[in-house]
């Protein structure tokens, strides 16, 4: 998701044969098939090559990305970002990590024949993970609880984070940073007057005066930024024999891939986690409660100060606030891609409605309510 100050085309088009030719290319591989990826403002391709490039047996999956124009052209913010995806993996967990090209780059700048112009775009080839994403499970409480902890653990590992392009994450501008909530203003016009515009508009205000002022007080770490439902992949957990569907609401999962660090950034550590809760309410069957089961897990390894706890609820209507109005926003620069970009909208309003309608102090009995069990 990048800042898009101007209405400009910035999302790759490449087709199936641009994507053979630079896989080819750049590395090496022979190109058995390739499938288009969902993808906000970027470009995923799943590729498949075979294992031995000699006698061609067994396919291996890779994820092509191409990076938008505008990022494209941030290299230092490109490198910050698959150096942390490396350094978590070599930390344990589940993230993508890159394949060399065949003079040994992580990425590479490309220019990319659209016809009547030219583009240029950051390639990686990543590691593909297995799983099925979130957004496609029953979401219960343990994987919900498992999520938050995850994320505070990711978080605290990246304190550790090294490297001379990391001074790039700061991203103080970046339109997705959730303590940035108040340049919304200016995507305000792509809403129609009505019920909807005046609650965000109410929202954003309460962000100037209650969240902007008191920033300084919330403890700063290298954030995920887009710790989502999209962008969770789970796996059955082996041991748990009896359900062998991963869809079954009693199977047990754990966490088997953690995706996209486009969004990454150095900012507050509880809008990392506020993120994370906005987007596990929209598929949830509980979705209110869903807030206590990520804190939860979120504060057995990072227990929140008062002020950063006071701040969560209001920083989840913000989450939504940013999610909703951009999306709408991009619908007008990308109409063919508006059923991804509405994949937040289908249950996001009723979602944030309905937390608007309760307010703060009965969400937040709502959430210690449903904590309570992981306290035992």
């Amino acid at each position: 998701m990048s800042t898009m100050e101007e209405p400009v085309l910035i999302k790759p088009s490449l087709n199936e044969a641009q994507v053979v030719e630079l896989v080819e290319r750049l590395y090496g591989l022979r190109v058995s098939g390739v499938q288009s990826m969902p993808s906000y403002d970027d470009q995923n391709f799943h590729v498949l090559a075979p294992e031995s490039q000699e006698t061609g047996d067994l396919s291996k999956s890779y994820v092509l990305k191409v990076m938008n124009s505008v990022d494209s052209q941030d290299a230092d913010l490109i490198e910050a970002q698959t150096r942390a995806m490396m350094f978590l993996n070599e930390k344990g967990f589940p993230s993508p990590i890159p394949i060399p090209t065949t003079d040994g780059k992580i990425m590479s700048l490309e220019s990319i024949d659209y016809g009547k112009e030219s583009k240029t775009h950051m390639v990686r080839l990543l590691t593909y993970l297995p799983g099925i994403p979130l957004a496609q499970m029953p979401t219960g409480p343990q994987i919900l609880y498992k999520a938050g902890r995850t994320l505070a653990e990711m978080n605290r590992v990246l304190a550790e984070f090294q490297h001379p392009t990391r001074e790039s994450l700061q991203r103080e501008d970046f339109l997705w940073k959730l303590s940035n909530t108040h340049k919304l203003d200016k995507y305000l016009h792509v809403m129609e007057e009505g019920s909807d515009r005046q609650m965000v508009e109410q929202i954003i205000q309460q962000f100037k005066e209650k969240i902007l002022p008191n920033l300084s007080k919330f403890r700063k770490s290298l954030n995920h930024g887009d710790f989502s439902h999209t962008n969770i992949l789970v796996q059955p957990v082996q041991s748990s024999a009896d359900h062998s569907d991963p869809t079954h609401p009693q199977q047990a999962l754990d966490i088997s891939g953690i995706l996209d660090f486009t969004d990454m950034n150095y900012g507050c550590s509880v809008c990392d986690v506020a993120i994370s809760i906005m987007y596990l309410m929209l598929e949830s069957s509980d979705p209110l409660s869903t807030g206590g089961h990520v804190l939860s897990g979120f504060e057995s390894v990072t227990p929140l100060v008062p002020e950063e706890r006071d701040a969560v609820f209001l920083l989840v209507l913000c989450r939504f606030s940013q999610s909703l109005v951009l999306a709408r926003y991009n619908i007008l620069l990308y109409p063919g891609n508006a059923e991804y970009l509405l994949t937040t909208a289908r249950s996001g309003w009723k979602c944030l409605h309905q937390l608007w309608s309760l307010g703060k102090e009965a969400v937040e009995k709502i959430w210690y309510e449903a904590a309570k069990p992981h306290c035992t």
